[in-house]
């Protein structure tokens, strides 16, 4: 079944001519994103662009002062030696020289590629050499260390470029020069050049390679992924229509700049909504940020979603026993409210009115002490997220919807919206965008967001399209009546028993996680006679029920090895199991003792378990079970 996008223009001013094959792809009569942002700046001027955090205070960024650093950048990095096509490395956390980098190395030609900050040295040093990377940028010397280990092996970077000057103050070295010299190089060059960088953003066409997009190499190295000028115009199509976001909009950025989601929504999607972008400190504060912006939309991995879920479970069993009562009571009226809202229906009155006592009474001190009492939706990707917890959210009154996409099609291909939700799926194909499933049950699609393939890599790029120039997503899915997508596995992740029986083991490990007492789970099963499971405990609950029941444990380790917190979790496995045909359940479990960051390797940016990877890793326990 197909899903058709028909031509169409939008009331805010985005014109939409996305069916693939069709040109062009414009938003406000721009062709190519830099366009855009040289219109978008001149148009809106001293009004606030972004805000991020200096010495604790908020401090506001104009969509002139975007423009003028992001001008200054790009022209001293042609001023350098950049030349038109060639890429620039950006190893940064979150801020707004992350944006200044990416337009202006796009705004003269160049082509924009994070790199993430949790990176090795090996892996920066790959990740330059592929690309043939000319600059890089480094936040810090932490960052910078990475670089100077690997020097010898990138004789091809002309200079490094460093963002923060702590700790670096007697550096002498002819490759590294600071940010702020980079922007008065480019000062110097507008003196000599004036209207140089306008005349290169001119030149842009929509087939122009914009990013480099690394996969996170959970089988095999990286491959860069190149995304083009048209690829990201039609995503801001997409993403306007499907999710429509307003001039008055605040958001918060905090996932990785490198992620293509968070480049979506943090940089892309507020030029064409006029939005404001707020950068979170860093991802341990970025519940505190959140209660502090109170932003109109958020977009997380469900792994914020289920800290944010374990939080409040913890805080409630902390509270008064009428607290808990009172609690429990607001929770039961808000998910009889839900699932009418969920159904696309509307409330009965009683039902409604009870929602209503009982959200002004709690639940909508909640969503403030959230901060998520301002916001209109919000939106979970990159991983599967138990339904569960979506319905859960529905109940406190966040609308929480879940959509799909991945690098290879801008992030953009299917999304639930707030009026038009259905748990379980990812939603409908957002407009500009065609899905198919194939008669092995691989989705496919279609649009002018997919990629043109793979960074000097014709022949990974030739396997993932089909011969008729669909993209070969590797997950299998079906689609319903009313074109709702419904995600059940990865083709290279379906396990194949010693019994001969198909299993797609994320729907298990979807339903494992929702436990308040599990992180992240993996099954194992291919080839063998039965399946097990390799888990990770969620501390922060485990810790709290250890402590309640008194069990003794000095560390994440001992806290593992607990008889009575294993017992715990194989009673929370059991009953996922009762949920499950008897060749699916769970026959025995391992838990892993390391408490795991985005810095381990079996996790990727956007905390996603390697599966491969934890496999081979954790060989001994799997062995164990069998």
């Amino acid at each position: 079944m197909n899903a058709q996008a028909p031509n169409m223009t939008d009331v805010r001013g985005v014109q939409v001519n996305a069916r693939p094959g069709s040109r062009p792809a414009l938003v406000d009569g721009c062709d190519t994103m830099v366009k855009l942002f040289a219109k978008r700046c001149a148009e809106l001027g001293d009004r606030v662009a972004h805000r991020e955090k200096d010495l604790g205070i908020w401090q506001s960024y104009s969509w002139h002062d975007y423009w003028t650093h992001a001008k200054w950048l790009g022209l001293g990095l042609r001023a350098l030696g950049l030349r038109r096509g060639e890429v620039v490395s950006i190893l940064s956390e979150d801020r707004k020289e992350w944006l200044y980098a990416d337009l202006g190395i796009q705004g003269v030609g160049g082509i924009s590629s994070g790199v993430y900050t949790t990176d090795s040295a090996a892996q920066l040093e790959y990740l330059l050499r592929d690309s043939d990377s000319r600059f890089l940028f480094v936040e810090d010397d932490e960052q910078l260390d990475k670089f100077l280990e690997i020097e010898h092996l990138a004789p091809q970077v002309l200079k490094v470029i460093i963002l923060e000057k702590e700790g670096l103050h007697d550096l002498r070295h002819e490759k590294c020069v600071f940010i702020d010299e980079l922007y008065e190089t480019g000062r110097a060059f507008e003196a000599e050049n004036h209207g140089f960088f306008e005349a290169e953003i001119s030149k842009a066409r929509p087939e122009d390679v914009a990013l480099l997009i690394y996969t996170s190499g959970t089988t095999g190295a990286p491959k860069g992924a190149m995304l083009t000028q048209e690829n990201i115009v039609a995503a801001m199509i997409s993403g306007m229509h499907a999710l429509p976001a307003y001039p008055e909009d605040e958001q918060l950025c905090f996932l990785p700049l490198c992620h293509i989601l968070e480049r979506d929504v943090s940089i892309y999607f507020p030029l064409a909504a006029r939005s404001t972008v707020n950068f979170a400190e860093s991802v341990e504060t970025v519940f505190d940020n959140l209660q502090e912006v109170s932003p109109a939309h958020f977009t997380a991995v469900p792994r914020v979603w289920e800290k944010i879920y374990s939080k409040v479970r913890v805080l409630t069993q902390e509270s008064t026993a009428i607290g808990q009562w009172a609690f429990g009571r607001a929770q039961k009226a808000g998910a009889a409210r839900a699932e009418y809202l969920i159904a696309g229906k509307r409330a009965p009155a009683p039902v409604s009115a009870r929602y209503a006592v009982w959200d002004f009474l709690v639940l909508r001190n909640l969503r403030r002490m959230l901060g998520l009492d301002k916001m209109r939706r919000c939106t979970t990707g990159a991983a599967p997220i138990s339904p569960e917890l979506l319905k859960w959210y529905w109940s406190i009154g966040v609308r929480l919807i879940e959509g799909y996409g991945m690098t290879e099609n801008t992030g953009m291909a299917t999304i639930n919206a707030p009026e038009t939700n259905r748990v379980g799926t990812v939603g409908q194909p957002v407009p500009g965008v065609q899905v198919r499933i194939a008669p092995d049950g691989e989705i496919q699609t279609l649009s002018l967001s997919n990629f043109p393939g793979y960074w000097r890599n014709s022949e990974k790029t030739a396997e993932t399209f089909t011969e008729d120039g669909w993209l070969r997503t590797g997950d299998i899915g079906s689609l319903d009546a009313d074109g709702y997508l419904r995600i059940t596995g990865r083709l290279k992740d379906i396990i194949i028993t010693a019994g001969g029986k198909n299993i797609t083991p994320s729907e298990i490990e979807s339903r494992l996680k929702f436990s308040h007492y599990i992180s992240d789970a993996v099954v194992i099963g291919d080839r063998r006679k039965f399946l097990t499971c390799l888990i990770m405990i969620d501390q922060e609950n485990v810790e709290k029920f250890a402590q309640d029941t008194k069990v003794p444990f000095s560390d994440f380790a001992s806290l593992c090895a607990a008889e009575e917190v294993v017992s715990l979790i194989r009673a929370e496995v059991e009953a996922v199991n009762g949920e499950f045909a008897r060749v699916e359940q769970i026959k025995d479990f391992r838990l892993i003792n390391i408490l795991l960051t985005a810095e381990d390797e079996e996790l990727t940016a956007t905390m996603k378990l390697k599966r491969s990877f934890v496999e081979k890793k954790h060989m001994a326990l799997i062995e164990e079970m069998y």
